[in-house]
This record gives structure tokens, sequence and C-alpha cells, in this order.
């Protein structure tokens, strides 16, 4: 009995396009052709297209299938490899299937890790403010969400922190000043009681000197002059 490459491809659950791919990269021997040149597949291309789709089905990349084939002696190595990659897979999908099941609970936006976006939602942050915190997760880690959540929930919210975020660009000296005046104390008592996250960035994946000039660029994209200016004032005072 000998098919086509559609038939075949129907026959194994897959597609002419994945059999050639087989082809061009060794997983599946070429068969013979007819005199007219089309290709003749036997059951023994059906059973090495059936197990390559069981492997993958199981896990197993295109290249940890052709080690197999390669090495056979190192079949329990990668075996261990691919358990090891899908308990990884498995426990990713269960913190996304926790995180769905907090925001069904309670529908916050989903810029930020679920607990900082409802602390930061509670604290009525400005959209600048919520922009940084997620540029800030995400360069140095979500590692630090239970950091930011804690001192979100302490942050308090008055008439000077909406000015501050209603800041024109070209507000005035007078306004700066009392501005950082009014909001540095509160941020000496946040700094006291959360002074540091446990990652920085030198910490982060992209590089500390990456994380860095994200975080940077973030700050002079998302806040106008004058805001930058009272920024300053107060990161000074912070030391």
């Amino acid at each position: 009995m000998s098919w086509s490459t559609r038939e075949v491809a129907q026959l194994a659950g897959t597609t002419l396009r994945t059999v050639r791919h087989y082809h061009e990269i060794g997983l599946l021997d070429e068969p013979e052709r007819l005199s007219n040149g089309y290709k003749i597949y036997r059951t023994e291309h059906l059973v090495r297209l059936l197990q390559i789709r069981r492997l993958t089905g199981l896990g197993f990349s295109l290249a940890a299938i052709a080690e197999m084939e390669d090495e056979p002696e190192q079949l329990d190595e990668t075996l261990h490899a691919v358990d090891e990659e899908l308990a990884a897979t498995i426990a990713r999908l269960e913190e996304a299937r926790a995180e769905i099941a907090k925001l069904r609970d309670r529908p916050v936006p989903t810029d930020l890790p679920f607990g900082v976006s409802a602390a930061a939602t509670d604290a009525r942050l400005s959209r600048a403010d919520r922009s940084l915190f997620a540029v800030l997760t995400q360069v140095v880690g979500d590692d630090n969400a239970p950091h930011w959540q804690a001192l979100l929930q302490d942050f308090e919210r008055d008439d000077v922190t909406d000015e501050f975020d209603a800041l024109p660009p070209d507000a005035g000296e007078e306004t700066r000043e009392r501005l950082a005046r009014h909001i540095l104390p509160q941020m000496i008592v946040l700094n006291g009681k959360h002074p540091a996250p446990p990652r920085t960035v030198e910490h982060a994946a992209a590089g500390q000197q990456a994380a860095t000039a994200a975080i940077i660029n973030a700050v002079l994209d998302l806040y106008n002059p004058a805001q930058l200016d009272v920024l300053t004032r107060i990161w000074k005072q912070l030391g």
C-alpha cells in the first residue's frame, strides 16, 4: 500500500507543509518517486510521522527528536529535560489561572501584576504613575510585586497629589517648590517603611545599564518638565 504526500499527511493527522518540513530537516526519510516524479509513501513513513506527532504532543521539540535518533543512549537525559520543561510550563499555567481567577473576582487593569494593579487602582494612581510601575515590574522583575503592592497600599492620595498630576509644564517656581515640600514628608515615610525592593536594576535580566536606561527614559517620557523638576527636588532631599 502506498500514499501520496497529501494522503499520508491526512492519515497522520498533520499537514502537507509539515511533512515537507520534516523532509527538509532530516526527520523523515525521502520516499521513492514514480517515473512521473510523484512521491510514494509507505507504511514506514506513516509510522514515522505518527511517532513524531506523538513525541511533539508529549512536549518534545523537533531538535530533541532528532537527537534521540542520533544518540539513543541519551534518551533518559532527553526525557528528563522534557519532563522539567513540562513541569515549568504547568507551573506557569497554574500561576496564570490563579491570576485569572483573581481578575474574575475583582476586574482591574492588566498592565500590572494583579496585587500591584489592585493597590494602584485603590491609590488612584495617574496614568503616568501606572505606566512607570509597569516599566519597573517588567524591567526589574515581578519578584518586586509584593514590595510595590505594600508601598502603594500605604500611599495616601490628597489634593496636592492631584495638583501634581495635573501640573502644567510651565508651572511657576513657587508652585513647584510648594508641591515638592508637601509631597516630600510622605515620600520619607514610604521610604522608611519600604526602603528598597528585593531586586534592583543590578539583577535585571536585560542588564543593569539597559534597565537603568529604560527606567530613566520612562520617567522622562511620562512626566512633563515641571513635574520632573518637582520630582528632582524630592529625590535630592531623599538622597
